[in-house]
C-alpha cells in the first residue's frame, strides 16, 4: 500500500509541476470517458424509456395492425402496405372472440381543433379508443372517470382529457363535466388523464381522448391505420393467442394456404429486438469515439512517462542502490500511469454526468445514468494508463543503476 500512495502522490506532483505537459494526456482521456458516459447515459435512458413503455402494456399484449416498418424490407416490394387492405372495426370484433383472447383496444389518432368559451386550440392530437384503454396505458385517471362501455357502444360525446390539455384549457378550474368542442362538435369531460413518463415526453403533448366509434363519424382521418392492442387470456401463451389472431385474420380476409399475410402480428420481443439493433448503431459509435479519445490520452501518457523517466534516472539508479527490485520500480510507474489516466477519467465522468443530466432536464432526449457506465468509464481509464504506461514503466525498471547513477 505504501508504494501505491507514494505513487500516487509522486504523479500528482507531476500534474502540478508539468500542467501543459500532462494536459494532452487528461484531455484524451476525459473526451473519451465523457464519450462513454453521455453515450452510455442515451442509451440506458432510451432502454428504460422502451420497458417503462412496455411495461404498461402488460407483459403479453401483441400489436396487430397494416404494416410494421421495423422488419427485414423485401427489395422487390419496398411498400408493402399499398397492396395490404385496412384495418378494420370488424376484424377487432372477430379477434375480441376468440377464446384465447381478454379483450382488444383500437386505436386511431387524428389532428382537431378544441375549443373553450372561446379559446381554440390548434391540432391537438385526438384518440379514437375502446372503453378499455385505460388497461393498457398505464398512468391513471384523476379527477373523474374514462368512458364506460356503454358510452363507447353508444357513440357518446363524452372525453377524456390529459392533464396538459386540462392545464391549458381551464388553467386551475375544475375540468370535469366542462363542454368542449372538438372539431365543432361538443363533448362533455368526464376525466383527466395523467399519463406516465413517455420516451422523447410525448406524455406532455396535449391530447383528449374520445370513444371510436364517435371518433370515426365525428371527425375526419386517415382510415386503414387502426392499431389494435391484443391482450391474452391470464393462461394463455403469446405464442398460442399469435396463432389464434393469425389464423382469424387470414379467415376474416379469405387469405388461401400459401399466401403471405396481408397484415402484421408484433409480439413486445420483436419490438424490443428491432430497438436494440437500433441501438447497437450507437454503442459502435460510443465504442470508436471513446477509443480514439483514449488512444490519445494513452499516447499522451508514453510521452509523459517517457519524459519522466528520463528526469528521474537519478532517483532510480539510487533506489536500485538502495535495494529496489525491478518489480518495486515497474509497479511505480504504472501506478503514475494509471493516476494520471484515472485523473482524465474523473474529469471525463463529472463532465459526462452534467451532459447527461442537461440532456434530460432541459430536453425530451431520455438520459439515465447507471452505475454501470460510472465504473466502466472509471476502468477504461486506469486501463489505459496501465497499458500505455508498460513501455515507460519497463525502461525504467530495466535501468542499469550504475549508468543511471552517472546520468547528468
Amino acid at each position: 500500500m505504501t508504494a501505491l500512495f507514494e505513487g500516487v502522490g509522486i504523479a500528482l506532483a507531476s500534474l502540478r509541476a508539468h500542467k501543459m505537459r500532462a494536459a494532452l494526456t487528461i484531455l484524451g482521456v476525459a473526451i473519451g470517458v465523457t464519450v462513454v458516459m453521455v453515450i452510455g447515459a442515451l442509451i440506458s435512458g432510451f432502454n428504460k424509456g422502451i420497458s417503462d413503455m412496455l411495461g404498461s402494456l402488460g407483459p403479453k399484449t401483441f400489436w396487430v395492425g397494416r404494416y410494421w416498418g421495423g422488419q427485414d424490407e423485401d427489395p422487390e416490394d419496398p411498400d408493402p402496405w399499398r397492396r395490404r387492405p385496412p384495418m378494420t372495426i370488424e376484424e377487432a370484433r372477430r379477434l375480441e372472440e376468440l377464446p384465447t383472447i381478454a379483450f382488444v383496444v383500437v386505436d386511431e389518432n387524428t389532428l382537431a381543433d378544441i375549443n373553450f368559451e372561446g379559446h381554440t386550440l390548434s391540432a391537438i392530437n385526438v384518440r379514437g379508443r375502446d372503453a378499455d384503454w385505460p388497461m393498457i396505458e398505464g398512468g391513471h385517471i384523476h379527477p373523474g372517470r374514462s368512458f364506460s362501455h356503454l358510452e363507447d357502444a353508444a357513440n357518446s360525446h363524452v372525453a377524456v382529457v390529459n392533464t396538459k390539455l386540462a392545464e391549458n384549457l381551464f388553467g386551475q378550474r375544475d375540468a370535469i363535466a366542462r363542454r368542449i368542442k372538438i372539431g365543432g362538435v361538443p363533448y362533455d369531460v368526464v376525466g383527466v388523464y395523467d399519463p406516465p413518463p413517455r420516451l422523447f415526453g410525448d406524455g406532455d403533448r396535449p391530447e383528449v381522448m374520445i370513444p371510436h366509434g364517435t371518433f370515426t363519424k365525428d371527425l375526419p382521418y386517415f382510415p386503414g391505420w387502426m392499431d389494435m392492442f391484443v391482450v391474452p387470456q391470464d393462461s394463455v401463451s403469446v405464442g398460442r393467442a399469435i396463432d389464434d389472431v393469425t389464423m382469424a385474420m387470414r379467415e376474416k380476409r379469405g387469405l388461401r394456404p400459401g399466401q403471405k399475410n396481408n397484415f402484421d402480428a408484433i409480439t413486445q420481443d420483436v419490438y424490443v429486438q428491432a430497438i436494440n439493433s437500433f441501438t447497437l448503431v450507437a454503442r459502435v459509435l460510443m465504442i470508436v469515439l471513446s477509443m480514439v479519445g483514449l488512444l490519445v490520452g494513452g499516447i499522451g501518457v508514453v510521452a509523459i512517462m517517457m519524459i519522466s523517466v528520463t528526469e528521474r534516472t537519478r532517483e532510480i539508479g539510487v533506489r536500485k542502490a538502495l535495494g529496489a527490485t525491478r518489480r518495486e520500480i515497474l509497479w511505480q510507474f504504472l501506478v503514475e500511469a494509471a493516476t494520471l489516466t484515472l485523473v482524465g477519467g474523473i474529469i471525463g465522468m463529472a463532465v459526462g454526468w452534467l451532459v447527461s443530466l442537461v440532456l434530460a432536464k432541459a430536453t425530451p432526449v431520455p438520459s439515465y445514468v447507471p452505475i454501470g457506465s460510472v465504473v466502466l468509464a472509471l476502468g477504461l481509464a486506469a486501463f489505459t494508463g496501465l497499458v500505455f504506461g508498460i513501455l515507460p514503466a519497463r525502461k525504467a525498471a530495466r535501468l542499469d543503476p550504475v549508468e543511471a547513477l552517472r546520468y547528468e
